[in-house]
This record gives C-alpha cells, structure tokens and sequence, in this order.
C-alpha cells in the first residue's frame, strides 16, 4: 500500500517524476542545507544594536530565511507560475478618484448635488490595474521648498486653465516653466494670510495668532481651503489644520494641498456627515468656500455644530454673510438674517465681527440647548457617535458625551490626563506602554529606511538624492492607528512628518481619543477607496490591518491596488502582521511590482514586517 505522501507526489509530478524535477528537488534540499549554515545577512535586513532590548533586532533569522526558500520551492514544485505583474490602467485614469462618478451618479439618478457626493455603491470593480503617473510627474521637491513650490505636471491643472482663471488665482500662484509657486504672503484673503489669521486672534481677543493654543484651538478644520496657504501658516504656527474641499476632475483644492505636502482629503457638505465623530475639532473655518450654511433647515450648520467641541469657533469670511446694517457698530437692527437666527437656535454666540469675517462661539454648556427658549431643534438619540458617511439629521449630537469638555479645560498637549484616559476606557498604563512600543518601532522603522532614503538608489529624473536631515517622507498615513502612537513618537522625535490616522470602521473606535489628542484622524471602511488623489502619501504604515481585512467582504488584493494608486513613486510600505498573512501580502506586493522584504521582529512571536517601495515606473 503507498503511503499518503507518495500519493500526493503522484497527484503533483504523475506516476514517474521528471529526472528534471528530481534534480531540482535535490538541489533545493543542498540550497536549504546551504542556508542553515550560513550566517550571512543582508545589509537591509539588519539594524545596528542598541544597549536597550530591541523588537527589531537581527532581521530575517536564518530559520526565516529557511521558511520563506521553502515557501518559494512547493510554488515551483506545484508547476504553479509566477504571478503575473498587474498592467497600468489607460492615462485617462492617471487621476482616478474611485467613488466619486459624477457621470454614473447622474445616470443612476442623483441630483440637487448628490451627483457629486460619494457612492462608492455605483464604482464597479472592472479589471485590475494600476494607476500610472502623468508622464511629466516628477518626484516632489523636498520640505520646506516642497511647501510653497510643486511641479505643474504633478497635478491635473493646464496652462490654459490657469491663464484663464480668475485674478484671485492668479495671486496665488505663479506659472513658471514647469513649476507652480505658492505665495507664503498670499491666500485666499486679500489682506495675506499673516494678516488674516493675526486678525482672527485679535478678534478672539489674543495678542497674535501664535497665541492660538491659549485659546484652546490645537486642531482645524478648513473647508473649501483653497490651495492650502491658511493651513500652510497654520502648520507653521504647530496647529494641525486638515482641509478638506468637494472632488474635482481639474484644478482640485485637495489634490494641490496635497501636493504641497499639507493634510488635505476630498468632503463636501452636500447629504452627508463627514466621516469624524462627534466633539472632533477646536475651530471650523470657511472663507468663500461656496455653502449656503442654512440650506437645508440648518442641517450644515448643525453639522457644524456637531463636528465642533464644546466652547470652540466657527470662522466665517463671506461678503453674502454680512448682516443688514453693515458693520456692529451701526445701530441695533429689527430683523436678523436667516443664518443670525439659526446661530442662536443652535446656541452658538457671535463674539467678533470685523469687516466679511464673523467669528461665533459654540456653548460650553450642554444643557443650553434643551433650557433654550428660542430654540426648537431636537437632540440626536444615544449612541450616534461614529459616524461613516451617514446622512444628514436635523438633531444636535454630543450633548451627553463624557467628551463634552471645553476645549479650554483640555490638555494642551498629546498625553492626555488620567482622567481624560478614563473617558475613552484606557488606563494610563496601557497609554503609556503603547507609547513606549511606538517610539522603539519609530527608532527601528527609521534606521531601517534612513540607508535607503539617503542611499545611491536609482536616480531620480532631474533630481539630486536627498540630503539629511531632509528626507521624502512629508506624511505618513498610518492605516490602523489604534491610540495613535505612531504619530506620537514621531512628534515626539521632532519628525517633519504628519500623519493621516485611519481607524477602519470595524476596529475599536478609538479615533476619539486621537482627535482628543490634537492629531488628525478618520473612520474609513478599507472596502472602499480612500477619498484622496493618486500619488499624495509618501509612507503607509500598518499594523494588524491585514489580519482584520481577512474576514472582510474584500480581498487583500483590492487593498493593494488602492494603496498603490494613494502612494507616490518611490514611496514606502511598512506592514506589521503575522507571517501567514504577510507572506501573503508580499505575493500580492509583487503583483503590483513592488519591491519587497520580509524581515522578522525577533520577538519569538509569529509576527513579521513587510517592507515595500513602490518604484517610479514611467511608461
């Protein structure tokens, strides 16, 4: 009787195996006997020691190295092929945006602006492909020049579109050659964007605007932003300003932020809430961004209001929102404007007017709405505090959080209180211990890529290789952020990096406690395609996320194919799961022609890193 082993060995070569995969049989098992008996190591799989208990430590050990040959050699016993490399999508899609048709919305029905929201219902999976870059597409210029200076075929704006745009645009930004140049003195306001955003701490009553922290305001959310020269100086000034503007086939807000390096991503205020839960940021800020603020019964301003914590600001600049009378010091009007109104419903207080720009206040006091004589809207039931792209309600949301604290009373930096920590159900230990993991990986991540950054790696068109301590990664987008602590450690270490925190919507909701830490966060379903331009990360990061998604209604290689179209060429992957998954992943990453390595944490765990470039493929 054959045993079950020869069985399965006549199911994979027939009856009589080839002399030729006999052969190479036997030369597999020499190669593995070779590889137990080396002691050599790549230069990229090892990081220099250090005297503290590293997790990181001698990469890839040589039972790995074992494994992985293994892994590689059944492939090639089974008779199955290599993977085929994925093609590159048509240069029609160089700046696809899935979910975002505006086309097949109006065909499937959508209208009064829903046609240009986000259905990620209507984008078919069609065939796989990755999304290449426009044949002018230059690696960005390092930062700070990068901030105020990007090449013009980065972004789909022409030369006849911006010689026939407005004379506000043409102050903004300068066309030299192949280059666009921002002007740090200009914005969107007339006045410069110093001057304006000094006029704004006035008006709360500050001595300038580097003052803005004494206020309470660490983070802001700027709609219709422009091209990003108010967050620009906001950034400056170490606020985390986030801004976020309706999609755009041409000359979008969004895709140009991103360009320049600064936090941006597509959202519109049209039927939906924005994907941030509630109490999330210290100021909203609007200047001519375009909205109706009480279309819709007040629903956007509730939105606001919503997306507010308690005691922030809400800044608006709009010729169409002066009151009847002009300025305050005219004499008392009888009738207030549609928007003064709702404003008090919703108990908000107008503490400055100067010129366009009005600056209203929301209540500290969350019994205020209810004790409101002039006030008939409802409040939201328990439990509506994760938003994902939910629609709009006609109820005020937050009132009964334990979140409901004024940002005045808050921490004024990322390592919240004990009872701060309390609210969000984590213990200071935890908090602490998370930290701590996170500033060894960032020590590790860092000496592992800082060879390769500063190394003589393929060269890039026209460009010189970085110099430290100026390097290419501009923002990391950390894709399961868990407490945020790699964002942590990296302001920690003084990185001039920001991260996008993504918590996916069926992981623990802890994108509360990364927005009351003052970082940038979002719920996102890694079903869907994230709402950003192709090409604007420089790094992804992470960890656990693969084991989450295996039991999801997607697959992994869908996720690739969106992190490849997010990621800039020559930008960086790090994964953190467990070896089945990752060697997995790495299969899929070859797919999609990146270049990758596993490397063991040397934890005596079964977790693995996968470290990934995607190259500058010009075709």
């Amino acid at each position: 009787m054959r045993s079950p082993w020869l069985n399965k060995l006549s199911v994979i070569f027939g009856p009589r195996p080839p002399v030729s995969w006999l052969l190479l049989c036997f030369v597999s098992v020499l190669a593995l006997i070779a590889v137990f008996g080396s002691s050599s190591s790549n230069s990229f799989d090892s990081v220099p020691s250090t005297p503290v208990p590293e997790i990181y430590t001698n990469y890839r050990r040589l039972k790995e190295q074992a494994a992985v040959d293994y892994f590689e050699l059944r492939t090639i016993v089974s008779g199955a092929s290599r993977q085929r490399e994925l093609g590159l999508c048509s240069k029609e899609r160089e700046n696809y945006v899935p979910c975002y048709n505006v086309t097949a919305n109006t065909i499937l029905g959508f209208k009064d602006g829903e046609e240009f929201d986000r259905h990620c219902e209507v984008s078919g999976q069609g065939n796989w492909c990755l999304v290449r870059s426009p044949k002018d597409y230059k690696i960005p210029l390092r930062w700070p020049a990068g901030r105020d200076v990007i090449w013009s075929g980065n972004v789909k704006i022409t030369k006849d579109q911006f010689l026939s745009s407005g004379s506000m645009t043409k102050r903004i930004m300068l066309l030299e050659e192949n280059q666009i140049a921002f002007h740090p003195e200009d914005g969107l306001i007339f006045d410069g964007v110093k001057d304006y955003s000094r006029q704004i701490a006035e008006m709360l009553g500050l001595g300038s605007d580097y003052e803005f922290f004494q206020a309470g305001v660490r983070t802001v959310l700027d709609i219709g932003c422009g091209f990003g020269s108010f967050g620009a100086h906001l950034v400056s000034l170490k606020l985390m300003a986030l801004c976020i503007a309706a999609y755009e086939a041409t000359g979008s807000q969004v895709q140009l932020a991103l360009e320049r390096g600064l936090p941006a991503m597509i959202g519109n205020f049209i039927s939906r809430q924005l994907p941030y839960p509630s109490l999330s940021y210290d100021m909203v800020h609007c200047a001519q961004c375009g909205i109706v603020w009480d279309k819709k019964e007040g629903m956007f301003l509730m939105e606001i209001d919503r997306l507010l914590k308690p005691g922030g600001y809400f800044v608006l600049t709009s010729p169409t929102s002066k009151p009847r009378g002009s300025s305050t010091s005219t004499k008392k009007r009888n009738k207030l404007t549609p928007l003064e109104q709702f404003t008090e419903k919703i108990c908000w207080s107008l503490i400055a007017q100067q010129d366009d720009t009005f600056i209203w206040q929301k209540t500290a006091d969350a019994h205020c709405y209810s004790s409101n004589r002039k006030s008939d809207v409802t409040l939201c039931k328990e439990g509506y505090d994760a938003p994902y792209y939910r629609a709009l309600v006609p109820c005020i949301t937050g009132t009964s959080s334990k979140r409901w604290i004024p940002i005045q009373n808050r921490s004024s930096n990322s390592d919240l209180s004990s009872a701060e920590l309390e609210i969000h159900g984590v213990s200071q230990e935890d908090f602490f211990e998370d930290l701590q993991v996170w500033k060894l990986a960032l020590k590790n991540y860092w000496s592992l890529l800082t060879p390769l950054i500063f190394s003589d790696h393929p060269k890039r068109p026209g460009d010189e290789d970085p110099l430290p301590p100026f390097n290419m990664v501009r923002n990391v987008m950390d894709m399961n952020a868990h407490y945020g602590g790699l964002n942590a450690a990296l302001l920690e270490k003084k990185k001039m990096v920001w991260v996008m925190n993504v918590v996916p919507v069926r992981a623990r909701n802890t994108l509360p406690l990364i927005l009351d830490r003052g970082f940038l966060g979002v719920l996102h379903d890694w079903c869907e395609s994230f709402p950003t331009y192709p090409r604007t990360y420089d790094m992804l990061h992470a960890d656990g996320l693969l084991s989450l998604l295996t039991s999801e209604r997607c697959g992994l290689m869908e996720l690739f194919i969106e992190m490849d179209r997010i990621l800039r060429p020559e930008g960086w992957v790090v994964l953190s799961d467990k070896l089945g998954v990752i060697e997995l992943a790495r299969a899929h990453a070859t797919q999609i022609r990146w270049d990758a390595r596993v490397i063991d944490l040397q934890n005596g765990s079964d977790q693995r890193l996968l470290v990934c470039q995607k190259p500058f493929l010009k075709k």
